[in-house]
């Protein structure tokens, strides 16, 4: 626990030092970090913000043009959606849940399982994914004509758009920058569970409430046997057989169903599953024991990660 509360406590002071560049335009809400890792090739603009928002929403993108980003990253459920799985053109679907946007600018690595290193690049692959909107980065230039668009343009805006999609200023901001009556008293009793006996700063800390790695819970178990590698499929590592990137614990309650796969439907259920130390397998993170919490206790986690909800605010 002690390891746990150095990590949560050198993570919040220094994390600063991670990030290189401080956009002044952007407007962080309170809880953030000020510094963004933009990077120098793509310096975020009004313009490209604009012209990414238009894109994030047009169906054009996709092969059957029924589908757009915002569809399956809906702003109404903090830029996710309430599918367990990813549903692309044609009802295809994939093998994992999507994920949520907000505060992704932050982000070290993108996917469940951290395949792809920068939201340049990121943006880019639900466009070619054949599971999801099945088209070519020059089939979409075609249809966008007579704009004129590269696609590094097309890249440059999604990814200056999405660092634009940020949640913060939630009732656990304000208890923490000092107002007492942010959170309720069931909430702080869940904020202590959180640091202390339930170890979730393990994998949850910092501004944005992760670690930005990858933890073998055994959400991936199935009659004992893994049923997704996930993040060894792209290291080749074998300790990392079943180990899914740590996602952001804010606007979770907004967002279910959870996990990578959205088996588990509530906030409820996800705190009864870490309660008994997630499903055994030979590669479970070390972090991931039972808890013993009493009933009482988990209600009090539940309403503390209600208290993570904030405010969204999307563009410049």
């Amino acid at each position: 626990m002690l390891a746990g509360l150095r990590r949560w406590f050198l993570a919040t002071l220094l994390v600063g030092a991670l990030f290189r560049v401080f956009p002044q335009s952007l407007g962080v809400p309170l809880g953030l970090d000020a510094y963004m890792p933009i990077p120098e090739a793509n310096p975020l603009t009004p313009e490209k913000v604009a012209l990414g928002r238009r894109l994030f929403s047009d169906r054009r993108l996709s092969r059957n043009q029924t589908i757009s980003c915002a569809t399956c990253h809906d702003p109404q459920r903090a830029f996710a959606d309430d599918r367990a799985l990813a549903v692309g053109v044609f009802e295809r679907k994939g093998e994992r849940r999507v994920p949520t946007l907000v505060n992704r600018g932050y982000g070290k690595s993108f996917f469940w399982d951290g395949r792809i290193s920068s939201l340049e690049e990121q943006v880019l692959q639900p466009i070619r994914s054949p599971k999801e909107m099945d088209m070519t980065i020059e089939e979409v230039l075609v249809r966008l004509q007579p704009d004129t668009i590269s696609e590094a343009d097309l890249a440059h805006a999604l990814a200056s758009y999405v660092r634009t999609l940020l949640s913060g200023h939630s009732p656990y901001d304000r208890h923490l920058s000092g107002d007492r009556d942010a959170l309720a008293p069931q909430a702080r009793q869940g904020l202590e569970i959180f640091r202390g006996k339930g170890n979730c700063i393990a994998c949850h800390l910092g501004p944005n409430l992760t670690d930005e790695g990858f933890h073998n819970t055994g959400v991936a178990v199935r009659q004992g046997r893994l049923v997704d590698l996930g993040r060894s499929t792209v290291t080749g590592n074998e300790q990392d057989r079943g180990a899914f990137k740590t996602p952001t614990l804010r606007e979770a309650a907004r967002r279910p169903p959870y996990m990578h796969d959205g088996s588990l439907e509530t906030l409820e259920e996800v705190v009864e599953f870490y309660d008994r130390g997630g499903n055994p397998n030979p590669y479970l993170d070390a972090e991931i024991v039972p808890l013993k919490l009493t009933d009482d206790e988990k209600r009090a986690l539940v309403a503390f990660l209600h208290s993570l909800n904030g405010t969204i605010r999307e563009g410049l």
